[in-house]
């Protein structure tokens, strides 16, 4: 334990005095981890912290606090080093490097509904748009009221718009980094709107609409049904807890009988 504690803290002096520079070890090693990257890292860092919080120093944090864990391990086996605690010592690492993951992926499930159906809804706001501008530009008039979860993609997807890729690949690239429900549909419509006649638009503006109100119906059925199943769970616990105090009551009566 002395060991560990005086390892604790030679690496803590180090990384404080920038003897080792932690933060440039990553920027310099930083595409060998991107490959532990999750596709949907990004995503998840949106939809629990919005658009203030900066997913890459994020993810940077994530490597610099597995491999101090990692090097702690390895002073507690220093004594006893072998391949079964160096492996140990990388399985600890590794786990502490997933769990902000796993803590966004418990986020993003618990509120699952709420993330899904900000997509219609922003898909609607756009569409008045776009029957007045261009799809491009209706996408940028829409940024500032988008909600906060897409506006960094938004940004983005329009830069790249503007820029002059008038291919599809921008709009696929929001719809993969935003995997929400119906999300790479809605982005192939939305592509689609902004190419042709304008004959064409009018007959594709009506199709776009016509299934962002479909989604919209969708996750007001959605909404109502959970609604619906939290009620009857509330009221299940209720006729148990009831119907137990009820035989708890007799239970007690039919002692106090005897």
């Amino acid at each position: 334990m002395e060991i560990v504690i005086i390892g604790a803290i030679i690496i803590f002096v180090l990384i404080y005095n920038r003897t080792i520079d932690s933060h440039q070890f990553i920027e310099d090693n930083v595409k060998y981890f991107q490959a532990l990257r999750e596709e949907d890292y990004n995503f998840l860092v949106y939809a629990k912290y919005g658009e203030d919080v900066d997913p890459d120093v994020l993810f940077r944090k994530r490597v610099l606090n597995g491999g101090l864990v990692g090097l702690v391990f390895l002073f507690l086996f220093l004594d006893d080093l072998s391949i079964l605690n160096i492996v140990l010592a990388l399985i600890v690492a590794f786990f502490m490097f997933k769990q902000p993951y796993t803590s966004l992926k418990s986020f993003y499930k618990a509120h699952l509904h709420e993330i899904d159906i900000m997509l219609p809804y922003y898909l609607k706001s756009l569409e008045i748009l776009v029957q007045h501008y261009t799809v491009p530009v209706a996408i940028g008039k829409s940024i500032d009221d988008a909600p906060d979860i897409f506006k960094p993609g938004l940004r983005e997807m329009i830069e790249k718009i503007n820029a002059g890729d008038s291919s599809i690949d921008p709009y696929m690239e929001f719809a993969n980094t935003y995997p929400v429900r119906d999300s790479m549909r809605m982005m192939r419509l939305l592509y689609r709107l902004g190419i042709g006649s304008q004959e064409k638009k009018q007959e594709r503006l009506m199709m776009f609409s016509r299934t962002v109100s479909n989604l919209q119906n969708k996750a007001r059925e959605t909404k109502y049904k959970e609604r619906l199943n939290h009620m009857e769970s509330q009221t299940m616990i209720m006729l148990v807890v009831t119907g137990v105090g009820v035989m708890l009551l007799i239970l007690i009566a039919m002692m106090q009988m005897i």
